[in-house]
């Protein structure tokens, strides 16, 4: 076989993996499909972000942001009093008590950044998001 057929089955074997149904074509028809999926894909997770609910932290407070969910973790930064949060995952971890109540619930707000849901006005006492991996 040679070395173009070769890289054109394997480019097809990974597509059709992907995606299910590629028809086979030659090296640059595949890259271009490639490409498309993966513009499609970026488009997505751009709407996602976008779609992504913000909430607010405590007026008046200056948050910490911590490595972890509890005070015990490294002081990554402070957000300013009015700032808005994401919240993409919450997990259970240290007792905090705060303007909106006291709670074990620390809401991720990026990756390997934690508050305390306490500080966050969530309008629920529970849980708003998935839980953390």
């Amino acid at each position: 076989m040679a070395v173009e057929e070769v890289r054109e089955t394997e480019a097809t074997e990974a597509i059709e993996a992907a995606e299910g149904t590629v028809e086979t074509g030659t090296t640059a028809e595949i890259a271009a499909e490639i490409v498309e999926a993966s513009a499609e894909a970026s488009a997505q997770a751009a709407a996602a972000v976008a779609a992504q609910t913000l909430y607010s932290i405590a007026p008046g407070y200056t948050l910490n942001v911590r490595s972890g969910p509890g005070t015990q973790y490294r002081l990554i930064r402070t957000l300013a009093p009015g700032s808005k949060v994401p919240i993409f995952c919450q997990r259970p971890g240290e007792t905090i008590s705060g303007p909106y109540g006291t709670t074990k619930i620390w809401d991720n707000i990026e990756v390997g950044e934690y508050v305390s849901d306490a500080y966050v006005r969530t309008g629920s006492d529970g849980y708003v998001a998935s839980r953390c991996a």
